[in-house]
């Protein structure tokens, strides 16, 4: 088989060490900076590249690292695997519901093989697509995947390789795609032996992890195409239905032809090679609908992204909680959960007060389809990045939880839930890691104590992300689903999800048709989609709510968590205090 290696930083020689062997390497005339050598290898064979004499190193694109990010990296045979669903077509994010899932808590076990036996669980909620965490390789066997350092290849510890094949062929056989999560806008400290292969990073820019990946400078065209290449890999390969990119906002590039145009064009490309639908997700915090406007129209092309004001305004409504970002929205949150439900952005050209400045664009409510955006009231970032890392349910009651649901699942944005939040979960999800380097764990150990003292609270209060105990607590616990209020959140969830699916009105893409109203002081707040109305009270006390314009035409209860009697002539709905209905018009 032939071995490739891009190592422009290699002086005189590069030599591929192959199962306890050395071979000299030869440079290729018609590709700077690359090298390459004929060897035969079967399948796990361990590889890894010498530069100049120097220290062994793992494969740049090595697929395989079974001993962590610092060994060998392993010959992965292409077609080893058998698909059982071969003949999947997938579906794209119209008409979806995701469902995000870290595999290391998602099950006891932490690996592919026991998540995909939970995965009946999600087809019977009425879940679409599973959006995975990252599972590139990172040091030790917990954390959130986010530090990893190995873009080609899928964490050990998870199952590799063929773990994450039988993971993706399991879900094409319930009718569920799969969404991965990878990062391109940074790479973790530990294991990175990119550098020494070539300027994979640029002090050009400067990032909150240091040194950014180079976009821009020079040698950024192969930095580009191993990141590219390794995104269709994922597509190709496994067979993944789409990639989430982690903070898009991050990617210092000033190049005319942008990273992220190129690399949407590229997946566009190969989606119609394999005539199936791929799909990009981008999270960003610009609020810049430009992400996601196709490119032939000017945009990025990429096909959707996460709506973080929609969360803040959700949570502050729900929570009263008004420190950091969420002070803008904290001011009148009924008010911003009625434009981050109409408008999508509630930064859409106004002042945003946590930075300093204006901030935001509007969307085209006219041209720009409501499934872009996705909603949800809850992801890993909005709960692991708080000192405790507490759900909603830790502070909630059953009714306010079945209020965000409602929110959530029948509002114009593509609907996303974290795991365990379809029945109100009590487990946290809190920031653990399992750093081998001392010097690194006690840097991050106290980075995260330093961060949130600035909140007032007590270094000994913060759990120790290096304590195998964070990781334990953050594990669901299955066993509450069938325990109250847990199991009527979970049929809730169920009931509302049914419902996105039966009705037309609730799949309708055009956001210009969205009215809304509410009562900041009586916390209710009523939008309409088509003959469909959603009513919450956020409010403990009972309250009349006007349904508006046709109110005595509504005849049908599509879904009721304790709301009261239909409405009477005059178009008011009696509502009890921390419930909501979904009404259709007769």
């Amino acid at each position: 088989m032939l071995f490739e290696v891009w190592a422009p930083q290699a002086q005189d020689r590069v030599a591929l060490w192959l199962e306890g062997t050395e071979q000299e390497m030869e440079r290729d005339p018609a590709r700077e900076g690359w090298w390459s050598a004929e060897a035969e290898a079967g399948d796990g064979a361990r590889y890894g590249f010498r530069l100049d004499g120097g220290p062994l190193l793992p494969d740049p694109r090595s697929r395989r690292q079974p001993d962590g990010p610092d060994g060998t990296s392993a010959v992965v045979a292409p077609d080893a695997y058998v698909w059982r669903n071969d003949g999947r077509q997938g579906r794209d994010l119209a008409g979806a519901v995701l469902y995000e899932l870290h595999l290391g808590t998602y099950t006891p076990e932490g690996t592919l093989d026991a998540a995909a036996g939970r995965l009946g669980e999600l087809a019977d909620l009425g879940i679409t697509h599973v959006e995975l965490m990252p599972l590139c390789p990172f040091p030790g066997t917990h954390g959130w995947g986010y530090d990893g350092v190995a873009p080609w290849a899928v964490h050990e510890p998870y199952g590799g390789p063929e773990a994450l094949k039988r993971f993706v062929d399991t879900a094409h056989g319930l009718g569920l795609s799969v969404v991965l999560d990878v990062v391109h806008n940074h790479l973790g400290p530990s294991g990175n032996h990119l550098p020494a292969f070539g300027p994979y990073l640029t002090d050009t820019h400067h990032t909150p992890w240091g040194s950014a990946i180079n976009l821009d400078a020079p040698g950024s065209d192969e930095v580009r195409a191993y990141l590219i290449g390794s995104a269709l890999a994922w597509l190709r390969d496994y067979r993944v239905d789409g990639l989430r990119l982690d903070a898009v906002h991050a990617l210092a590039d000033t190049r005319a032809l942008t990273f992220l145009e190129e690399l949407s064009a590229a997946v566009d490309a190969f989606a119609a090679d394999v005539r199936r639908p791929l799909f990009l997700i981008a999270e960003s915090d610009l609020c810049d609908p430009r992400t996601t406007t196709p490119r032939e129209e000017g945009g990025l092309g990429l096909h959707a992204q996460w709506n973080d004001d929609f969360h803040h305004a959700l949570h502050t409504a729900l929570t009263g909680e008004s420190q950091g970002y969420y002070a803008d929205f904290a001011r009148a949150p009924l008010a911003a959960l009625a434009k981050t439900l109409g408008h999508v952005f509630f930064h859409d050209g106004t002042y945003s007060t946590f930075r300093g400045r204006t901030h935001g664009r509007p969307v085209d409510l006219v041209r720009t389809p409501a499934h872009r955006f996705l909603g949800y009231a809850q992801t890993h970032d909005q709960i692991g990045n708080r000192a405790l890392g507490d759900r909603l349910s830790a502070s909630l009651s059953p009714g306010l939880l079945a209020c965000a649901a409602a929110l959530v699942l029948t509002g114009p944005s593509t609907p996303m839930l974290f795991m365990g939040e379809e029945w109100g979960a009590r487990t946290p999800w809190q920031f653990f890691t399992e750093h081998t380097d001392p010097e690194l764990a006690e840097a991050v150990r106290q980075g995260r104590r330093r961060e949130f003292a600035l909140s007032g609270w007590a270094p000994q209060d913060i759990p120790d992300p290096q304590d195998p105990a964070t990781r334990d607590r953050s594990c669901l616990d299955r066993s509450e689903r069938t325990r109250e209020p847990h199991a009527r959140l979970l049929a809730w969830h169920r009931e509302l999800i049914a419902l996105r699916h039966r009705e037309p009105d609730l799949l309708d893409p055009d956001l210009a048709s969205v009215r809304v109203a509410f009562d900041e002081d009586a916390r209710w707040l009523v939008f309409r989609r088509g003959d469909v109305r959603v009513v919450v009270n956020l409010g403990k006390e009972p309250a009349s709510i006007p349904l508006g314009g046709g109110g005595t035409r509504v005849a049908r209860v599509l879904a009721s968590w304790d709301a009261a009697s239909p409405p009477g002539e005059d178009g008011v709905l009696d509502v009890a205090g921390e419930s909501c209905v979904v009404l259709g018009d007769g």
